[in-house]
């Protein structure tokens, strides 16, 4: 568990989004973001705040409310507004000693630049993809930085810093409807919110299901070959059109990209 040596209390930051159900697109807690708050509300000696720039009517709020957190502070901005701009100002005249962030939200741009602008701005280190805080001592914290293929590395980094939590983190608690009633959703104006010029420029379309690529048989020997080829013709029963007319050969080849899923009506 992390500990600090300081008397005086750690100043944490999580930064929260709205996040999208995989399946049906409605709103919830982001999962990253999720593990954020899971990270900064399992640190001793720490005192959490919970930000997010939006709107405070935003439902996805109850989520990260459901997690027991007694307020969560809403820098109101409408949703064409650049949050990176949003949360500057803010956190100009209320930097904590960490800001926690998750990897990329699950809405938006989803590009997993804003803990990189942020940084840049308040002129504090960054670090990415941590799993754990381990120890804050002298004004440097120890943290274990998540890395590929299940390995760890730990860093030191000096205090304030950002740092986005990645999904190797521990899983964040449940939400629990009870709980999120007894948060308070603190709406504040930071200055005037700047439109996002990027976005501006966004045309939104309904997803669709990407190709698929037709099954190639990888064989290394002949015999190999030979079963493949032999069982293919046994269970597909292909036919050899040859001297057809062109209409008819070309609804053929159309016909088996339908079968095979690779092309859609």
């Amino acid at each position: 568990m992390p500990h600090n040596d300081d008397v005086q209390a750690l100043k944490i930051s999580a930064l929260v989004s709205v996040g999208a159900h995989p399946d049906t697109g409605r709103p919830r807690r982001a999962m990253s973001d999720a593990r954020a708050v899971e990270l900064g509300l399992a640190m001793e000696n720490g005192s959490l705040e919970v930000v997010h720039a939006g709107s405070p009517e935003d439902p996805a709020l109850a989520y990260y409310a459901g997690m027991g957190l007694p307020a969560i502070r809403v820098l109101g901005q409408p949703e064409e507004a650049d949050a990176v701009v949003t949360l500057t100002q803010y956190f100009q005249d209320n930097m904590p000693d960490i800001l926690l962030t998750g990897g990329r939200s699950e809405s938006g741009e989803s590009s997993g630049l804003l803990p990189f602008f942020l940084a840049q701005r308040l002129n504090c280190p960054i670090v990415m993809g941590i799993a754990e805080i381990l120890s804050i001592e002298n004004g440097r914290a120890k943290v274990l930085q998540a890395l590929p293929r299940g390995q760890r590395r730990a860093v030191s980094v000096t205090l304030p810093f950002v740092a986005s939590v990645d999904m190797a983190a521990k899983a964040p608690r449940q939400s629990a409807y009870g709980r999120a009633r007894h948060c308070d959703i603190e709406a504040r104006m930071v200055g005037e919110a700047v439109p996002d010029q990027v976005r501006q420029s966004w045309e939104e379309t309904e997803a669709k299901p990407k190709l698929k690529r037709l099954k190639v048989v990888k064989a290394k020997s002949a015999a190999d070959r030979f079963k493949a080829a032999t069982a293919k013709t046994e269970s597909s029963g292909g036919r050899v059109l040859k001297d057809k007319p062109v209409s008819e050969m070309a609804q053929a080849v159309f016909d088996l990209l339908l079968e095979e899923g690779v092309i859609h009506r």
